[in-house]
């Protein structure tokens, strides 16, 4: 378990979430948090019920800081662009990869498909470099 990650289960105790809600957040076990907490002397209870179950949505999802929302806009999910990309960096399974295109390579006819670049003419560097550096021999 890294600092960053005591600290934040130390705030999220703190404003009395409980284990499972904890260890969701972070990726973690149960247990994990649980021992933690408990060699921490973070026992106890839940806080009361005033506090919203649907709390997960005002910290960040990757550092667990608590996010601000403005009143009529989208709510935030990430304090920051680098939170943002950690999250997605550490999460490939979840993006959903739209942008495949077909194409069919110059050099050698070669059907093939690339993801993201709908302007690609080659299947292969080494097919680049043999269109692109080709030599006529002359005698």
């Amino acid at each position: 378990m890294t600092e960053k990650e005591t600290t934040q289960i130390t705030e999220m105790r703190n404003d009395g979430l409980g284990y499972t809600t904890i260890a969701s957040r972070l990726g973690l076990s149960k247990d994990c948090v649980r021992s933690f907490c408990r060699t921490h002397n973070l026992r106890g209870r839940r806080a009361p019920s005033h506090v919203p179950q649907d709390l997960g949505k005002d910290y960040c999802k990757t550092c667990g800081k608590r996010l601000d929302h403005t009143p009529g806009k989208r709510k935030k999910q990430y304090c920051s662009d680098g939170c943002r990309m950690d999250w997605w960096n550490a999460h490939q399974d979840q993006v959903k990869r739209k942008a495949f295109y077909q194409f069919t390579c110059v050099c050698c006819g070669k059907s093939f498909s690339a993801y993201g670049n709908a302007k690609r003419s080659y299947c292969s560097h080494e097919c680049y470099i043999k269109t692109r550096f080709k030599k006529e021999v002359s005698k």
